[in-house]
């Protein structure tokens, strides 16, 4: 660019800078396409014109490979820092307002995002009305940067990614419960190591069936291995299975707390702990961690420590 030149940038440039620090930051042009939901044509023809805008070549592509020039290594830094300066703006002025706004896209995990958070959600919406929410309910790990999703509530450790991890309910555990029918037919183990005698539900998690249950007391792990003749990777199903008197379910604290005051479970073994499953909320960029995004964080984190309290009298 020429000293002292002045641009006249459009109005929807800043999609196309959007899309330029995703393209550097994936080095994929269709993973970026992806990522703002648009195709990958769409995506190669707002690169062009931001080039032509710019007026220097900021990729060298080809059928194999995409790397940025040196200018564009130059130009990224630059845009970096403006796209910064925009999103520390706008949060400044929407922490000055009353009114969160915006569209959400959340994938939530399918037991408790069904039978707890979607009502959780009518209420920030109705605190919010200016807000819109597209959800995905699945136990399945959804793909933050192929899947048409802007942040995921995600059961279990902290992902070994570059995902960035809030924590909403860092204590959160499983726990062992039946129901009062099927305890009255097959009784109530005392201890983890009874399991191998009753129906244990059991859940796919990813693609191995989670049938070593892991227990802790007084500092030392006990580690069961469990059968059941009911396997499912929905956790709604299990756990609907286990109200319906169909066997033992082992889950997260969560799932089953309002199923535990109603009286529908009951929790066993309780002297042992169970394995930790701690829930966050999973983004891919810091620069997505808006005052909706924090908002949300803590009002789930809030009803969480309150459903949790419940179970645990934490």
């Amino acid at each position: 660019m020429a000293p002292g030149r002045s641009y006249n940038f459009r109005m929807n440039t800043l999609r196309d800078f959007e899309l330029f620090l995703l393209v550097a930051d994936y080095g994929s042009l269709s993973a970026a396409a992806r990522r703002l939901d648009i195709t990958p044509a769409a995506a190669s023809v707002a690169l062009k014109r931001l080039e032509g805008e710019v007026g220097v070549r900021l990729f060298l592509r080809s059928t194999r490979s995409l790397r940025l020039t040196d200018e564009g290594v130059i130009f990224l830094e630059h845009c970096r820092q403006a796209m910064q300066l925009l999103t520390d703006g706008r949060e400044a002025a929407l922490t000055g307002s009353a009114a969160l706004r915006g569209v959400l896209q959340l994938a939530l995990p399918s037991d408790f995002g069904r039978n707890a958070m979607l009502p959780w959600l009518d209420e920030f919406q109705a605190q919010h009305p200016e807000l819109t929410l597209r959800l995905l309910l699945s136990d399945h790990k959804t793909d933050i940067y192929r899947q048409p999703v802007d942040l995921a509530f995600r059961y279990g450790a902290l992902p070994d990614s570059a995902l960035v991890a809030l924590p909403v309910a860092p204590t959160n555990r499983r726990i062992l419960c039946a129901s009062p029918a099927y305890l009255e037919r097959h009784g109530a183990p005392t201890q983890p190591q009874e399991l191998v005698n009753h129906n244990c539900l059991c859940f796919l998690l990813g693609d191995y069936v989670h049938d070593r249950w892991r227990f802790f007391r007084d500092g030392q792990e006990l580690s069961v291995q469990v059968k059941g003749n009911r396997i499912s990777d929905d956790g709604d199903a299990a756990r609907r299975w286990a109200v319906a008197g169909q066997g033992i379910a082992y889950k997260s604290a969560l799932d089953v707390a309002d199923d535990l005051a109603a009286g529908r479970l009951i929790r066993l073994c309780p002297d042992y702990t169970g394995e930790p499953a701690p829930l966050h909320l999973l983004c891919a960029d810091r620069r997505q961690i808006s005052p909706l995004v924090k908002a949300l964080r803590e009002f789930m984190a809030e009803r969480c420590r309150l459903l949790l309290a419940g179970v645990f009298g934490q």
